[in-house]
């Protein structure tokens, strides 16, 4: 829950900055051409100057919310942590043996690991989030047991 709640704070802290600069823009622009003032249009596609401006602001928008999707990717799914210590795992050589390059991250936490594939062949293949039990780290802890024979 808290993942989703991390992005939808980031969604509205975004929206009103955006917001913001869009304002200012409509409040500090005068449109340069007579014709938009005398029949009161709307300076889009009537104004190059603020078509232009506009073109930017889309961009601008599209740009914040790449960042904004493009960072929640690299969250923990369980406590919304930033993942941690990537490894990459298989090789380009041997995709045979070893299978697809990976890049794989991890919850500090132990609540799970993220699989990001290095190589696209057919397009775009989707992220794999593994969770973890709530001892992730028991592997490490079993050698300290002394072994039963």
């Amino acid at each position: 829950m808290r993942y989703w709640g991390i992005l939808a704070a980031k969604l509205v802290t975004g929206a009103a900055f955006l917001y913001a600069v869009w304002y200012g823009l409509h409040r500090s622009y005068t449109p340069s051409s007579p014709h938009v003032l005398r029949w009161n249009l709307s300076p889009f596609m009537h104004d190059l100057p603020w078509t232009g401006l506009v073109l930017l602001f889309f961009l601008l928008v599209q740009g914040v919310v790449f960042l904004i999707i493009w960072d929640q990717r690299y969250r923990c799914r369980t406590c919304g942590r930033r993942l941690r210590m990537p490894v990459m795992t298989g090789r380009y050589a041997q995709m045979l043996l070893y299978g697809q390059p990976k890049l794989e991250y991890i919850c500090t936490y132990g609540h799970g690991t993220l699989k990001v594939p290095e190589l696209h062949i057919g397009g775009t293949q989707p992220s794999d989030w593994q969770q973890h039990d709530d001892d992730m780290w028991k592997e490490l802890y079993s050698y300290d047991e002394p072994r039963k024979e």
